[in-house]
């Protein structure tokens, strides 16, 4: 706001016209899709938002396309022409987008001295709050107005810094005393809001990052209770207590919009909705969009759609030209004007059109290999599993190969909600999955109503996505990334998800700067929590489209013991569970011991911890010695006593 109306004041100064427009993130958009056809670039090769993220990356980074390198790369060298016939064309056109304020208003000061020396005046003192988010031409902006003064008075906090993904430094505020270095630092460190055994857990493993200023926070409040922790025997079970763990806090005291369930990918959320919508339970997806809702999602369905049925108009609509194949506005009018004319689906008119020889061949021949693609998926997938059907239509599509590419910061989410979507369709009732075990049952897929799985899924995700979510203002349970929870607090808060390679992310878990961000995210979480903290992992789930048996996140082994409870859905045992006593377990092998030695075909030796359960749903508790503690059901473990 404030660079806009410097901007507007001199905008003779700065090299624009008087009436200069803002453009938006869409009209930014769109004006380099403009662009990219009049540099005659395939937008597969060079997807728009990939250009976008980049130009804004650069201009964050205070670099205009002159002054860059692309070091012998053949990406970077198209990124930068792209850069610069944009630029050219917003100083044509007087346009400048969001970055551009920042940028030029900098330079604009960099520039003009007398400038400089009028706001420095006017400006006497300076005051930045969530100073742990600016990115580098904000700090180059606020430091070449303060001056060498010592006005400005910066607010943040390190340990909260989790923006780094989209331009954020958190080097700005680790270095704000080398900058600065006569001005003083004020801790604040007594907290308001969580117990005080929710904050030392949280101090605990946010003390495992290196490079950060210190700081421990205390509350002269109540102790709490401690911590639960709850080792699920997969994703469907995660998910299935937390819900039954918010319905028997809801019977109690809680209200619903004092419930926050937290994650760290959107793909996570699909489950949790499911179980609540069972449950018949009011939620919202705070600052996002449910699951069966999101773009890619759909993207995926319309293919999915076409395979059941081709005549399908909506469908067809959507998958047509995404990802784009050369298929553009003026093809797709053709198909609509000879449907109309024909009475006939849309389908049917592109086959005729084809056929008809009166479009142009580089059209046509793009509208005849996404036809030929529905058919030969629709030959391919013939007698597969549903899960499997979804999973090569989806590959099929190219769909992910698209969102890879894509540099916006949010390929990878995409892409993990297209796993998620095969993942729903393999726990799709018709697909019979057994608990405890991620195998479908061969005589299953032999059911007449196998047949009819693909029409029942498809109307399951349209019924799930027609809900209505709460409104802002209704009695909910809120459902949000971790990244979304940041300045919100609720009593009481569910973290699932928490194993390595989801929770720290396997893209961060091997970079030390990355995986500092993944532990300061964590520890944000935690402290969203007022009164009550439930943490949670699976000891199986279905990732990447396999089947993962993953260790639990090293937050949880970085919070002392005497601070978390293990529960189960009836019971609540303190950490560590293991205690070696002789007393047997009848059901379905007596031949066990808690205490005693066994080994697994996969996970190696162990010993017994812990039972539960009795019949063919006794699960055991192993501590393996290479692969960590798990739950297993017992009839379907195949341990063998040592």
């Amino acid at each position: 706001g404030l660079a806009h109306r410097l901007l507007r004041v001199h905008w003779e100064d700065a090299g624009l016209p008087r009436s200069f427009q803002i453009l938006d993130s869409d009209d930014q958009y769109r004006l380099i899709r403009r662009l990219l056809k009049e540099m005659n670039l395939d937008e597969a090769q060079w997807p728009p938002r990939q250009a976008q993220w980049f130009i804004n990356g650069r201009k964050d980074e205070g670099l205009r396309p002159q002054y860059l390198d692309d070091a012998g790369d053949s990406f970077q060298r198209q990124m930068i022409r792209i850069y610069g016939e944009y630029q050219t064309a917003c100083e044509r056109g007087g346009m400048v987008d969001f970055a551009e304020l920042l940028l030029r208003a900098h330079e604009l000061l960099r520039d003009r001295p007398d400038i400089l020396h009028h706001y420095r005046e006017r400006f006497r003192q300076i005051l930045v709050d969530e100073f742990q988010d600016t990115n580098t031409i904000q700090y180059a902006w606020l430091r070449l107005l303060a001056g060498e003064r010592n006005n400005l008075f910066v607010v943040g906090d390190d340990d909260q810094s989790i923006y780094g993904w989209r331009g954020a430094r958190v080097e700005n505020i680790r270095d704000f005393q080398k900058d600065h270095p006569r001005a003083p630092i004020v801790r604040l460190e007594q907290n308001y809001r969580s117990t005080e055994t929710i904050l030392k857990a949280a101090n605990a493993v946010i003390a495992n990052n290196s490079s950060r200023l210190g700081k421990n926070l205390w509350t002269d409040g109540k102790q709490g209770e401690r911590i639960s922790l709850y080792a699920a025997f997969n994703e469907v079970d995660e998910a299935r207590f937390v819900v039954e763990r918010i319905r028997h806090c809801l019977d109690e005291s809680y209200r619903r919009s004092e419930v926050a369930i937290l994650y760290r990918s959107n793909a996570q959320s699909r489950l949790f909705e499911e179980a609540l919508i069972q449950a018949q339970i009011p939620y919202r997806v705070y600052g996002g969009l449910r699951f069966f809702e999101r773009a890619e999602i759909k993207d995926a369905l319309a293919y999915l759609r076409l395979i059941a049925n081709p005549g399908d108009d909506a469908a067809f609509e959507r998958a047509v030209n995404m990802p784009p194949r050369g298929i553009g506005p003026r093809t797709l009018e053709h198909v609509r004007s000879l449907a109309r004319e024909s009475g006939c689906a849309l389908w049917e008119a592109a086959k005729k059109l084809i056929g008809g020889g009166v479009m142009p061949k580089r059209a046509s021949g793009s509208l005849q290999a996404f036809l030929e693609l529905i058919e030969q998926q629709q030959i391919a997938t013939a007698g597969l599993a549903l899960y499997e059907l979804a999973d090569q239509v989806i590959k099929s599509s190219n769909l992910p190969e698209h969102f890879r590419k894509s540099r916006d910061g949010k390929g990878q989410d995409r892409i993990e909600n297209l796993e998620e979507l095969v993942n729903a369709a393999r726990q799709f009732p018709g697909s019979q999955m057994s608990i405890g075990s991620d195998e479908i049952d061969p005589e299953a897929l032999q059911s007449p109503e196998q047949l009819d799985e693909l029409p029942a899924f498809l109307a399951h995700a349209a019924l799930e996505a027609g809900e209505a979510q709460g409104d802002a203002f209704e009695e909910c349970v809120q459902l949000m990334t971790l990244h979304s929870a940041k300045g919100l607090e609720f009593p009481l808060v569910f973290m699932a998800g928490l194993e390595e390679g989801l929770f720290p992310h396997s893209m961060s878990s091997q970079e030390p700067g990355r995986l500092e961000e993944e532990r300061r995210l964590c520890y944000v979480g935690m402290t969203r929590a007022m009164q009550q903290l439930y943490l949670s992992y699976a000891e199986s789930r279905r990732l990447h489209g396999s089947d993962s048996y993953p260790l639990p996140s090293r937050f949880l082994r970085e919070i002392p013991a005497e601070l978390i409870q293990e529960v189960r859905l009836g019971a609540q045992v303190s950490r560590p569970v293991y205690q070696p006593s002789p007393t047997r377990f009848d059901e379905p092998n007596t031949n066990f011991k808690l205490g005693q030695r066994v080994a697994h075909p996969k996970f190696g030796d162990g010993v017994v911890l812990n039972a539960e359960g009795s019949g063919g749903n006794t699960r055991v508790q192993v501590n393996f010695e290479s692969s960590g503690v798990k739950w297993l059901i017992l009839a379907y473990a195949n341990l063998e006593p040592l």
